[in-house]
C-alpha cells in the first residue's frame, strides 16, 4: 500500500484500518484459513498460580434455604420458640417483610451428628449426611443484601446491581474452555422459574459476551434454535456459516468492533454443538444403576412447569434437579469449565401456600438430597472431585424468628421465615476443599455470627484461588479501571482454613 508521507494520523488509521483488522481477525481465529475448525477464544488457558480445581459446579438454592432447619443446629432456639423476639434483635434492623414483634421459631426437624466428622445435619438431608466427611459447611456467611435479585447478583457478580460479569464468566474469560465443541459456562435450572435476578446472573457484563453462560434445556433441543429447520442439512448449514462469516469479517475489518468476533465463533460454535450437545445431554445412555444413585429419570417432565405457581405443584419425586446433577458430572466429564445449576422454590416465608418451613421445605430437600450425595459420590469414584469444586448455597440466610407480615400465629403449612442477611450456611466439597469440617459458628439463636465471619468476597476469592486465578491480580479493564470480581478493595480473603 503506498502512504502520502504528508498523510495525517486520521487518515494513516483509515488507510490501515482494513489491514489491521484483518491482522488482528487472523490472530484471534487462528491460521486465518477459511477451515471450519477456526480456533475458539474458549481454548484453555494457563492458570495463574497452582490451581486445585479444573472445574466447577455451582449449586444454587433461588430463594435460600433455611439454614437454621437444615445446618446450623440451634437447641437453644427450641426452648424459645412462641416466645417474643428481643427489642435487642429488632431494634435498627430492617427486614423485608416482618412486622412489629414476631415470635421466635426453633426448627420443627430433628437433628443428628453424622460422619467420623460428627458434623451436625437435618433429618431432611439423610443422603447427603452420608457424604458429610466430603464437605466443608461454612455457617458464618454474611451479605450486604437482603433482597433477592440484588443478593444473588452480588453473590454471582460481585455487584448488587446490572452490567458486571457472573462468575462463570470470570471463569472462562481466566480459564478457557477443556471442549471447543462446547460452551464453557452451561445453565441448567429446575423449580419452575429463572431466579429473581433473572439471566444476568449467568451474564457476562463487560466482558466480551462470548463468555456469558448457555443455558440448555432438560427436554427438547437442549439449546433452542440449534437443530437445522426443515429442508436444510448440514453442508447447505455450513455454506451458509462461511457466507455470513465472510460479511462478518469486513465489517470487522471497516468496525472493528470485537463483539463481531464473538458473533463469528459463536456461529461456529453452535455449529460444532449441533453435534456434541445432544450426545452430552442424553442421559438416557447412563446404567441404570447411575440413574438411581442420582434418583434421575431419564425424559422426566415435572408438573411445575405447567400453567400457575409452580410452587403448590411440588412433588418430592421430582427428578427435574437430580437429572441437572448428572448432566453437570457428564458436562466437567467433558471439558466443561464452569456449570451453574439454578434450583428455584426456596423462598419460605410461610405467607401463601407453597412457601412453607413445615411443609414445603422439606419437599424441597426430597428433591435435591439424593441428587447431592450422588453427584458428590458419582465424581468421587470417577476420580474427578478432586479436580472439580461443588459450591452449595443461597443468596441469604433466614431469620431465627417467624415471619409475621400477614399472621402472627403458627398455622399448619403457613409457617416461614424472613430474609436474614447477618448470617447464614453454605457448603463445598471437592477442588482441593478440606473435606468434614465445619466452619465457624453463629450464637445461640443463629442471629449473629460468634466466630470465623465468612463474606461473600471471600468466597468469591477462594473460589477463583481454587481454579487457580488470583483474585487481587486478576482482572479485566473497563472504563479506564481494572475491574475485578471482588470488588476495588482487597477486603476478600481466601479462606485458607477450608484448603486441604
Amino acid at each position: 500500500m503506498y502512504l502520502n508521507p504528508m498523510l495525517s494520523r486520521r487518515g494513516l488509521l483509515q488507510k490501515t484500518g482494513a489491514g489491521l483488522g484483518a491482522l488482528a481477525l487472523g490472530s484471534l481465529m487462528g491460521c486465518g484459513t477459511r477451515s471450519t475448525a477456526a480456533v475458539n477464544p474458549m481454548t484453555a488457558k494457563p492458570p495463574m498460580i497452582p490451581a486445585r480445581a479444573k472445574h466447577i459446579i455451582y449449586l444454587h438454592m433461588a430463594g435460600s434455604p433455611s439454614q437454621l432447619d437444615l445446618f446450623d443446629y440451634k437447641p437453644e432456639l427450641q426452648k424459645l420458640t412462641g416466645q417474643p423476639c428481643p427489642d435487642s434483635l429488632l431494634a435498627g434492623k430492617r427486614f423485608a417483610f416482618i412486622k412489629g414483634v414476631p415470635k421466635m421459631l426453633g426448627s420443627p426437624f430433628q437433628f443428628k451428628q453424622h460422619g467420623q466428622s460428627g458434623q451436625w445435619v437435618s433429618e431432611l438431608l439423610p443422603h447427603f449426611s452420608s457424604v458429610i466427611d466430603e464437605v466443608a459447611v461454612i455457617r458464618t456467611v454474611h451479605t450486604e443484601q437482603f433482597n433477592h435479585a440484588p443478593a444473588q447478583m452480588f453473590l454471582h457478580t460481585g455487584q448488587a446491581r446490572l452490567g458486571s460479569p457472573s462468575l462463570g464468566s470470570w471463569a472462562t474469560y481466566g480459564l478457557g474452555s477443556g471442549n471447543q465443541n462446547l460452551p464453557g459456562f452451561v445453565v441448567l435450572s429446575s423449580g419452575g422459574k429463572t431466579p429473581d435476578a433473572g439471566k444476568s446472573v449467568w451474564g457476562s457484563g463487560f466482558l466480551p459476551s462470548v463468555y456469558q453462560g448457555v443455558q440448555c434445556r432438560t427436554e427438547g433441543d437442549p439449546v433452542l434454535y440449534l437443530t437445522d429447520p426443515p429442508g436444510i442439512d448440514r453442508s447447505m448449514r455450513r455454506m451458509v456459516l462461511d457466507q455470513i462469516r465472510t460479511l462478518n469479517e469486513q465489517q470487522y475489518a471497516q468496525v472493528g468492533d470485537p463483539e463481531t468476533l464473538t458473533r463469528i465463533n459463536q456461529y461456529e460454535l453452535a455449529y460444532r454443538m449441533q453435534h456434541s450437545v445432544p450426545q452430552v445431554m442424553d442421559i438416557s445412555k447412563e446404567p441404570q444403576h447411575i440413574l438411581d444413585l442420582y434418583g434421575a429419570k431419564s425424559g422426566f417432565v415435572p408438573e411445575s412447569d405447567g400453567p400457575g405457581d409452580p410452587r403448590v405443584k411440588y412433588k418430592g419425586t421430582d427428578a427435574t434437579f437430580a437429572n441437572n446433577c448428572l448432566l453437570a458430572r457428564r458436562l466437567v466429564e467433558s471439558g466443561v469449565r464452569f456449570v451453574q445449576l439454578y434450583d428455584w422454590g426456596w423462598d419460605h416465608h410461610g405467607a401463601s401456600p407453597g412457601e412453607s418451613i413445615d411443609e414445603t421445605l422439606p419437599i424441597k430437600c426430597q428433591q435435591i438430597d439424593r441428587a447431592l450425595a450422588g453427584l458428590i459420590t458419582d465424581l468421587k469414584q470417577r476420580g474427578l472431585l478432586e479436580e472439580t469444586l461443588i459450591v452449595w448455597g443461597g443468596e441469604f440466610g433466614r431469620t431465627p424468628m417467624m415471619q409475621n407480615n400477614i399472621r402472627d400465629t403458627m398455622v399448619k403449612g403457613l409457617i416461614g421465615r424472613d430474609h436474614h442477611p447477618y448470617a447464614n450456611s453454605m457448603w463445598m466439597a471437592g477442588g482441593g476443599i478440606k473435606g468434614g469440617i465445619a466452619y465457624g459458628q453463629t450464637d445461640e439463636i443463629g442471629y449473629y455470627i460468634g466466630e470465623n465471619p465468612v463474606s461473600i468476597r471471600d468466597l468469591q476469592a477462594t473460589i477463583l484461588n481454587q481454579l487457580g486465578l488470583d483474585p487481587y491480580r486478576f482482572h479485566y479493564r473497563y472504563q479506564g479501571l481494572d475491574q475485578r470480581l471482588i470488588g476495588p478493595s482487597d477486603e476478600g480473603k481466601v479462606l485458607k482454613a477450608l484448603l486441604a
